[in-house]
């Protein structure tokens, strides 16, 4: 029974899987000249994303939000079986496991932001936009998703495991403002970290490397649900709140990504990605844009 339903909840989580995104790089425009004393330097030219016509929100959209939401409602009934499946002794006192849970915690939060952010900061030191983009996009995705988790979890006032394991449903409307983490449950923060960086790369991929977008999407994804059955591991999120917190996640992912390739001038990538500074020929130093500043 608890190995039965062990499976389950694997298979329940590891079936979250990517919407597709496409788009083009276009190159640097011709009216942009860097200065001569750095004729070699790489700078990022953001490209209007060729769906730029279609609304911000989509069917895709509509359908991903659908199916999430689906699966929250079937999940909800199977939350204690799966909670006591994760919480089964023999799985509770098994080092490898716990280490593993441990690892994937840190992996969700910080470990989305720390790799982002170097990501970015490698890219920019290292003249290779792509990477830039990729580190900067992820970033910013992860963020959004953490301050619209913060938001619904104090509003949803859902107890967690650990505070009530006989009652799932648990819930009253801002309780989690005011009582504390204990209440803050719905929906789960890493789970929606982990998946919003997996979403924003896999989507950079797609743009930029699209052969290779499916292996990077399935490994990110894979790492990303796994951070999920961490969390009902550790006996802080119930089911239910893990694709919660996945759905957040994968929609912010992807509308961060789309939103930058569809408004390639936004103060964001003007600022950190569409600017260099340079050496001129006298001896000081010049911002490079590779768009008017407006």
């Amino acid at each position: 029974m608890n190995r039965n339903s062990f499976r389950l909840s694997i298979a329940v989580i590891f079936a979250l899987s990517a919407a597709p995104l496409t788009a083009q790089r276009a190159p640097l425009p011709d009216s942009i000249v860097p200065p001569a004393s750095a004729d070699s330097a790489i700078v990022f030219a953001p490209v209007a994303d060729q769906s730029a016509g279609e609304p911000f929100f989509t069917a895709t959209d509509a359908w991903l939000g659908l199916g999430f939401a689906a699966g929250v409602v079937a999940l909800a009934p199977l939350d204690l079986t799966l909670a006591d499946a994760l919480q089964d002794s023999t799985l509770q006192v098994h080092g490898v496991l716990r280490d593993f849970a441990d690892g994937f915690r840190l992996l969700g939060f910080p470990g989305t932001v720390i790799v982002g952010g170097s990501m970015y900061a490698i890219g920019r030191v290292g003249g290779n936009d792509r990477l830039a983009a990729m580190g900067l996009h992820s970033t910013e995705a992860v963020v959004l998703s953490l301050g619209i988790v913060g938001t619904i979890k104090g509003l949803a006032g859902r107890a967690r495991p650990a505070r009530n394991p006989d009652d799932p449903f648990d819930m009253r409307f801002a309780r989690g403002l005011t009582e504390g983490s204990d209440y803050r449950a719905f929906p789960s923060g890493h789970t929606a970290a982990a998946f919003a960086f997996a979403a924003a790369v896999t989507s950079e991929m797609r743009r930029h490397s699209p052969e290779a977008s499916p292996w990077v999407g399935a490994a990110l994804y894979t790492g990303a649900a796994l951070v999920g059955v961490s969390r009902i591991y550790h006996n802080r999120h119930w089911a239910s709140d893990v694709i919660g917190g996945a759905a957040i996640g994968t929609f912010s992912g992807l509308k961060v990504v789309h939103y930058h390739y569809r408004n390639p001038e936004n103060p964001l990538d003007r600022w950190l990605l569409a600017t260099m500074i340079l050496p001129t020929t006298d001896g000081g130093l010049a911002i490079v844009w590779t768009a008017p500043m407006k």
